[in-house]
């Protein structure tokens, strides 16, 4: 017979363990990269390395991007050129602009996980976001070097800036409730990454979805 203090045990261990999607993110830059993610954390990555982890069905809001020029000491505090996420290794929050943005949200309208790469925030690092399960083989890259011939308002150390940071006007900020079209900034982005957004209201071949449940790999420099 059970007792008292192993039944919730027995019981726990039928309980079926909570759906998650698992995010396997590779650095093929020749160079250092300081990945983050929100929700996740953050990882320093030298070429060639890898950082794995797993993220709950149903989050929303959830975003990788690379971090670049970071120093952190022994405590995970510090700074990074780009990126940077209140000056901690293993982010809690979302990092400052200029950062290339795989996006996503999981299990959410008829079961579907969406995700897309962002250049909203500005642009630092190329990257890939593929699945990697479920029969879903379809996603976004942007691979270009974006930063080579960023338009020179937008060149900042380390990035290409959006319009929206550097300038603060509706043209390029899209408020809340209003509709906004494409700028010569904008276009500069999505002709270097078509699969990408470029602005907030580009729907031009940048959503993608796979069922839930499936995992997924972020690359830099793909």
């Amino acid at each position: 017979m059970a007792t008292q203090t192993t039944l919730p045990l027995l019981l726990l261990a039928l309980l079926p363990l909570a759906a998650a999607s698992t995010f396997n993110v590779i650095n093929q830059c020749s160079y250092t990269v300081w990945a983050a993610a929100s929700p996740g954390g953050g990882a320093q990555l030298n070429p060639g390395q890898s950082w794995t982890f797993n993220v709950a069905d149903g989050t929303t809001g959830g975003r990788v991007w690379a971090r670049t020029g970071c120093s952190f000491d022994s405590n995970g505090n510090g700074h990074c050129q780009t990126g940077d996420c209140g000056g901690v290794l293993a982010c809690t929050g979302y990092g400052q602009n200029p950062n290339t943005l795989a996006e996503y949200a999981l299990d959410q309208y008829a079961g579907l996980d969406y995700f897309d790469i962002s250049l909203v925030a500005g642009f630092n690092v190329p990257l890939s976001f593929t699945p990697t399960s479920n029969g879903c083989t379809s996603g976004p890259s942007c691979a270009a070097n974006v930063n080579a011939n960023c338009p020179a308002p937008l060149q900042v150390p380390g990035g290409c800036d959006d319009p929206c940071t550097i300038f603060g006007t509706p043209e390029y900020c899209c408020p809340s409730g209003s509709s906004c079209n494409p700028t010569q900034y904008s276009e500069y982005f999505k002709g270097q990454c078509p699969q990408a957004f470029s602005y907030p209201d580009d729907y031009d071949g940048t959503n993608f979805t796979c069922p839930g449940n499936t995992n997924y790999q972020v690359v830099f420099c793909p």
